[in-house]
């Protein structure tokens, strides 16, 4: 199965989480149902305490008697601003009117509003360590305050002029009471400074309005006595004699002008009739004289008779020539008569335009007089504003004299603001509520416990798993390497078989590795003293390469993972925080440091039955650290291999160095326990065999291992094997 690298990014096993709280579930409900128990007796030893409101509109309010046009003035005033409403919130909440409150409902004898009188043992502790301020030094009346205010809530209601008063206290009926008293003393407050704003206002104006009197009596006086002096005396109210006389010489010329225009104009139309020869009845002055109409009857007579006398008698006949006669001089005598029209019109103008003449010398005159009176109007002028203006701001004083005067009852000057709810006793206490504390305890502590799970999941990696392959995925990528990557074949050492790496588990169903274990005696070794790859070498090696992950490969079996067990040992007692990490197949390792042989270690970490702290164990003889192979199946702990280079990346973090000792595994399963190539391969031959060593070394560098250190045994290994024996 393929290890993961350090680098390799990993993701949550939500399953695992959800198993892992699962399991515990009746650990969990238990924890959940002290949390309720707990919640529930608190909450019954807890006061009740009940809540109560009162809410205030603010609003301009005028008398009933007051006029319409006083009641929109009074509302386009300053009390729709928002600035004014936090005002009045901040004065429901001055000193004044809480004293007043107090003092109404004698509040300074209840207990409630004085807990520092009666005081606690813990209290008292408190202000002799001088951790707290003794509060009796405070005057009784600064501490009943100060309580009231702490239960008190006063709050503009969003969007709306509507203020609420909230009062909190153990007797509902206190509760109920507080809220509607400061609302009447504020109220009454309210409604007494508008009262006082009107007697004021009423001393002030009386001296006022007595010397504007005296003002507009002497400012009308002079106006009087300049219009005398010039003669500029009104005719209408607001117009002077010469402008109206002006007007009116104006008004005629403009009339005569026109009188002129229109007879020149029917005069000319005479004319032009009488010159072309034209009939002139259709002239509006010819149609109207009575002397024409009868000519013309008498013309259309005597013009019926001779078309009638035409049919019978010849033209020379006398009556003829005596009817022809006739009709001429009719004729002319309606010439003669239209002359005399004519005559009168060009009269009619003539006599229009000496009348306009006239009137145009007489409007220069009174042009020239009105002139001189509108450089007297101007000191008039001024002398009326002034008296206008004296005028006006008396009538203005007289106004809100009248207003404040019939307002000097207390009843006339309503407060800008009206309760629209008063508080009511309340039944249901605010709090503590029972219910509600219960429930929200007992979900608390049940979302805690699984988050507490949770968390140590998630801490010892077994919530933990690759982003990149699946764990069924790991395990059929194993079982196709053990098919395919070739093993180096087992080497037996003084005749004794060795037993394989963990890492080199097959997915064969039939083959197990709980007989594997094996307790022979180790072989004694024979290298010099001076041998440059001796144990000891070794450590040296390591602890100056500073390397945080050494694997320990030991082809031969259990004499190799002795001597990896004694450079174990060697470092720990050089001072240097070493752990080791069984994954061999026999377990040696853990049979030469572990006190309990059957103790938890890496199996069952992976496997999922321990946590990251109950697998790390100290060694029986030094001062180093071991995870031993552990109890569990160990091809089910292989299919969590995953999780080992988190391990791995953990002890390396807390560790100076971390040697795993892998027994006889090759590059393929060293490959699956780290895909860094940035780690030191130790090759453990407590009696080195030179085909071994040079195929091993070879195959891997080839893997890209370049790190490969060979350890040949040595002293230290045989005084790890006394200490064993």
């Amino acid at each position: 199965m393929s290890g993961v690298a350090r680098d390799q990014d990993v993701d949550i096993d939500l399953g695992q989480l959800v198993r892992a709280v699962w399991a515990r579930r009746l650990r969990i409900l238990a924890i959940t149902l002290v949390g309720a128990g707990v919640a529930f007796a608190g909450a019954k030893i807890m006061s009740p305490q009940y809540r109560s409101e009162t809410r205030i509109l603010i609003e301009p309010r005028a008398p009933a008697f007051a006029s319409t046009q006083q009641a929109n003035d009074a509302s386009a005033g300053p009390l729709m601003d928002e600035l004014n409403i936090a005002s009045q919130v901040q004065l429901l909440q001055s000193a004044d009117l809480l004293k007043k409150v107090i003092n109404d409902l004698k509040l300074y004898n209840l207990p409630e509003f004085d807990d520092a009188a009666s005081g606690s043992a813990m209290s008292s502790i408190l202000v002799k360590l001088h951790l707290k301020k003794n509060p009796l030094e405070n005057p009784p009346e600064e501490r009943v305050i100060d309580a009231f205010v702490e239960r008190l809530q006063v709050y503009q209601v969003p969007g709306s002029r509507v203020i609420g008063i909230t009062f909190t206290s153990k007797d509902p009926k206190l509760a109920a009471a507080i809220p509607n008293a400061m609302a009447n003393v504020y109220l009454s407050t309210q409604s007494g400074a508008k009262l006082d704003s009107n007697s004021e206002a009423t001393r002030w104006l009386e001296p006022e309005i007595e010397g504007l009197r005296q003002k507009v009596s002497e400012a009308e006086r002079k106006v009087a006595e300049y219009r005398t002096s010039h003669g500029l005396l009104q005719t209408n109210g607001t117009t002077t004699f010469p402008a109206q006389q002006l007007n009116d010489i104006s008004a005629e010329l403009t009339r005569v002008r026109g009188d002129k225009a229109n007879a020149e104009a029917r005069a000319q139309a005479v004319r032009n009739a009488l010159s072309s020869g034209e009939a002139s009845d259709t002239l509006p002055d010819i149609m109207s004289s009575q002397a024409i109409q009868r000519l013309k009857g008498t013309e259309s007579g005597l013009q019926s008779q001779i078309s009638d006398l035409q049919t019978s008698l010849l033209n020379n006949h006398p009556r003829l020539k005596s009817l022809r006669a006739q009709l001429s001089d009719i004729r002319s005598q309606i010439r003669q008569e239209t002359q005399k029209i004519l005559a009168s019109i060009e009269n009619e103008s003539k006599v229009a335009d000496l009348r306009a003449s006239e009137l145009e010398r007489q409007s220069d005159t009174v042009q020239a007089n009105s002139a001189r009176a509108g450089e007297d109007e101007v000191g008039l002028n001024a002398l009326e504003r002034e008296a206008n203006a004296q005028r006006q701001l008396l009538e203005t004083y007289l106004v809100r004299y009248r207003e404040a005067a019939s307002r000097a009852d207390s009843n006339s000057s309503p407060a800008d603001a009206r309760i629209v709810s008063r508080a009511v006793e309340p039944v249901d206490p605010y709090f503590p509520k029972v219910v509600p504390i219960v429930v929200v305890a007992a979900v608390a502590t049940l979302i805690m416990s699984a988050i507490v799970i949770m968390l140590a999941e998630l801490f010892s990696g077994r919530a933990l798993r690759p982003t990149d392959a699946s764990p069924e995925t790991i395990e059929a990528e194993a079982v196709v390497e053990e098919k395919h990557v070739p093993q180096a074949a087992p080497i037996a050492a003084a005749g004794k078989p060795v037993q394989p790496s963990m890492l080199a588990v097959v997915a064969d169903e039939e083959d197990t590795i709980e007989d594997v274990k094996a307790a022979e005696d180790v072989p004694e070794d024979e290298p010099e003293d001076d041998n440059e790859f001796s144990v000891a070498s070794v450590a040296d090696y390591l602890t100056g390469s500073r390397a945080p992950l050494a694997i320990a490969i030991s082809p031969t079996g259990e004499n190799g993972s002795a001597a990896t067990v004694s450079l174990t040992r060697m470092l720990a007692d050089a001072g240097h925080r070493v752990i080791l990490i069984d994954m061999t197949g026999s377990g040696y390792p853990t049979e030469l440091m572990a006190e309990d042989p059957a103790a938890l270690g890496v199996t069952d970490l992976l496997c999922g039955e321990a946590a990251f702290g109950d697998t790390i164990h100290g060694d029986r003889l030094s001062d180093a650290h071991l995870i031993p192979q552990g109890q569990s199946d160990v091809r089910r702990a292989m299919r969590g291999v995953d999780r080992l280079s988190l391990l791995l990346d953990a002890l390396a973090a807390a560790y100076d160095l971390v040697v795993v000792e892998c027994g006889s595994a090759d590059v393929a399963g060293v490959s699956r326990l780290t895909r860094s190539r940035d780690v030191e391969i130790i090759l453990s031959l407590p009696e080195v065999e030179e085909t071994i060593f040079v195929a091993l070394m070879t195959e891997f560098q080839a893997a890209g291992y370049e790190r490969v250190v060979l350890m040949s045994g040595g002293e230290g290994a045989e005084q790890a094997l006394g200490r064993a024996a």
